[in-house]
């Protein structure tokens, strides 16, 4: 098996598992909800993440709205998104992530409220300028695509004063980007990334995406609450999800294919055939939890409905019982 399509295949698998969860936050739980989850995971990545990585691409001494754009442009590029970039000056540069969009993929777009997909730009784009201090750096937004514009996009631009909270996101759908050229781009040093580092960072881009909305949706709901919501997105999303990941992972069995799952996630495992003809599957570490300081067992309990919808799509009449955090027994249907 190829280690870059298992990579992608990976990716796409938790990329499903987080789409699944605000989609079932926006059926259960209403848009308003469903808005603040979304604020939540974005503004916490943005923390975690964003100084460090303009950091790590070199970016950092440039110009506030230049840097931040430059950012997203570079960012969601090594992430496998669709993304253009146009630099009008040093005070005002645009962004825009023209259709397909990655977040929302395929039709999952028809079922994202528009105060939801702007919950990500109030969680992420509004607040560039305060972790950057400065407090005259704001985002316009001039196109939505889940309100049917052709792509989301928008403009940093840099005030002579301070933004008030409110101030940081408007919107303006009168104005439209200018034609992106590829040429003007920014571009990633191919020294420092070569295909292989950033193949990696395409997998944790879509991981790290699913790590950080189970914190969110435990701290928001709570561990009962927010786990139900996170396991009832993973079972659906790995009935629909099994046979195409399996294929991509280019196994047939289902104990083959955990253990090629956690492999290609980076974790060592492996499945032993008992003498009752069960098998025994046993990870040595959950890589999508890393990170997480003490993590809560709902967050464990949630991930493991991944293993529970694919088996159902494999053999609705086989079992799969747990056996300790990281260890389970899969007992053939009859």
């Amino acid at each position: 098996m190829d280690d870059r399509a298992a990579w992608e295949a990976v990716g796409d698998w938790y990329h499903a598992w987080f789409t699944g969860t605000v989609l079932v936050a926006v059926s259960r739980r209403g848009p308003a909800e469903a808005a603040e989850l979304v604020f939540r995971v974005f503004r916490r990545q943005q923390q975690q993440t964003f100084l460090a990585g303009l950091a790590k691409l070199g970016i950092d001494g440039l110009p506030p709205a230049v840097a931040a754009a430059r950012y997203h442009y570079l960012s969601n590029f090594i992430g496998g998104v669709g993304v253009e970039y146009v630099e009008e000056s040093p005070r005002k540069a645009w962004i825009r992530y023209p259709p397909p969009r990655w977040v929302w993929p395929g039709a999952t777009i028809c079922g994202i409220p528009s105060e939801v997909n702007a919950a990500m730009l109030r969680g992420w784009h509004a607040n560039n300028g305060v972790m950057l201090g400065r407090l005259g750096l704001g985002f316009v937004c001039t196109g939505q695509t889940v309100d049917g514009d052709p792509g989301l996009e928008g403009y940093y631009i840099e005030h002579d004063r301070d933004l008030a909270e409110e101030e940081r996101l408007r919107f303006a759908k009168h104005e439209r980007m200018p034609r992106f050229d590829p040429s003007q781009a920014p571009s990633l040093p191919s020294a420092e990334w070569p295909a292989e580092r950033v193949a990696k960072a395409k997998r944790g881009y879509a991981m790290e995406y699913a790590r950080t909305v189970m914190q969110e949706a435990v701290a928001l709901w709570g561990a009962e609450a927010g786990g139900r919501l996170l396991g009832q997105a993973a079972r659906l999303v790995a009935m629909q999800h099994y046979h195409a990941t399996a294929a991509s992972l280019g196994v047939t069995g289902f104990a083959e294919f955990l253990v090629a799952l956690a492999v290609a996630e980076g974790d060592a495992s492996d499945a032993v055939m008992q003498p009752d003809g069960s098998v025994i599957l046993t990870r040595s570490r959950l890589s999508l939890l890393r990170g997480v300081g003490d993590p809560h067992p709902a967050m464990l309990a949630a991930w493991s409905e991944l293993l529970v919808g694919s088996l159902a799509a494999h053999d609705r009449f086989a079992r799969i019982e747990p056996m300790g955090p990281l260890s389970w027994r899969i007992i053939a249907g009859t």
